[in-house]
């Protein structure tokens, strides 16, 4: 392909990865010709959505010639009730990546630096590189954040550090005393994005949750989706909570009408139906234990995970497991892009899919 604009682009821009998800189910069926495909790869919420929040997107149907609520007044008050947080401490985007990005956008550019660890979400590392500032990546210990390490990595360039807890793509968890020694120690005028992406599917007592710490360090910015328990990936809803002047930035910067009419509907449906988050938490542990027990059986090593999805090794084998997967129907993770080529990150996902992977991933095995 000619390439007529590269000379225009701004100069970080052409060197950003773009961002690759999971592989869609529709490609893989037109790939192989297959009927039955099981998809394994994006940690989704195999339960779908609380059928209240179907309805309630029913019964909104008409409305869909109409703008959305631009404030999305309802729902930023829903959820300020629900957390029990001021409304102006609340704020809405188009998926979590939307609102992370908004952070970088706002207070890094060129010269400064973020720091991330390494094995983080990609979308860090890509925010860094869209406002010309200079990812800082810090090595993991046990492939999860070395928040010793990542204190030390902060000088005055530092403008944003992002941490994931669980942390995504390992499932790995940091505790309450590792994060309170951590972020007690953080200089005040550098922003701390803790993303608790999967936060509800955690059972550890030692778990830190962001919002007890908003009040203490205006600096904290707690970002959360309903992307995952929730159900609502297809409708792209994230949510940032801290600093009512940071949460003012966001709102100052954030794309007009950025969230959707139905999603605004649906997560207000989401928030009220609590009952069907903790369906999907013990619906996911259940998963998650049928998982590990056949891992164990086969002998195939895995890092425990705190999410709804598990990271397991296949050796020097596992780019030729996936191949066959894919062949067989299940769409797995590769990891190789996040500098782990042995792992395949397997989502929990329905009855019949996670039957389907232990399946075919026995029969490859023997």
């Amino acid at each position: 392909m000619t390439k007529l604009f590269e000379k225009l682009l701004q100069p970080q821009v052409a060197g950003i990865q773009t961002y690759v998800p999971g592989k869609p189910i529709s490609e893989l069926q037109r790939e192989y010709n297959l009927s039955r495909v099981s998809k394994l790869a994006s940690n989704e919420n195999p339960l779908g959505a609380s059928p209240k929040v179907l309805q309630a997107i029913r019964d909104q149907l008409v409305d869909i010639g109409r703008y959305p609520d631009g404030s999305a007044y309802y729902l930023t008050h829903e959820m300020a009730k629900f957390l029990n947080r001021a409304p102006e401490e609340v704020a809405f985007g188009n998926g979590s990546n939307e609102m992370l990005e908004l952070v970088a956008r706002l207070f890094a550019g060129p010269g400064d630096e973020i720091v991330y660890s390494q094995y983080a979400f990609a979308i860090y590392a890509i925010s860094a590189q869209i406002v010309g500032a200079t990812g800082v990546e810090v090595p993991a210990k046990g492939w999860g954040h070395d928040l010793p390490a990542m204190l030390k990595a902060i000088t005055p360039k530092t403008k944003i550090v992002y941490l994931a807890n669980p942390n995504n793509p390992t499932g790995t968890m940091f505790s309450k005393d590792e994060w309170e020694a951590f972020i007690s120690k953080v200089p005040s005028d550098v922003i701390v994005v803790l993303d608790e992406a999967y936060f509800e599917y955690v059972n550890d007592s030692a778990y830190a949750n962001g919002l007890d710490y908003i009040d203490d360090y205006p600096n904290l910015l707690v970002s959360r989706t309903f992307s995952k328990a929730y159900g609502l990936a297809s409708l792209r809803l994230g949510y940032l909570v801290g600093n009512k002047e940071l949460i003012g930035y966001i709102n100052k910067l954030r794309a007009p009408f950025n969230v959707n009419h139905y999603a605004q509907v649906a997560a207000v449906a989401a928030i009220k139906d609590q009952s069907f988050v903790k369906k999907t938490v013990d619906f996911n542990l259940s998963g998650m234990a049928q998982f590990l027990a056949v891992f164990d059986k086969l002998n195939i090593n895995y890092i425990p995970s705190h999410g709804n999805f598990v990271c397991a090794s296949f050796g020097k084998k596992t780019s030729e497991v996936n191949q066959e997967l894919l062949k067989k129907g299940v769409i797995t993770r590769p990891l190789a892009g996040y500098a782990m080529p042995e792992y395949l990150r397997i989502s929990i996902g329905s009855s019949n899919e996670n039957q389907h992977f232990i399946s075919v991933i026995t029969s490859l095995m023997k």
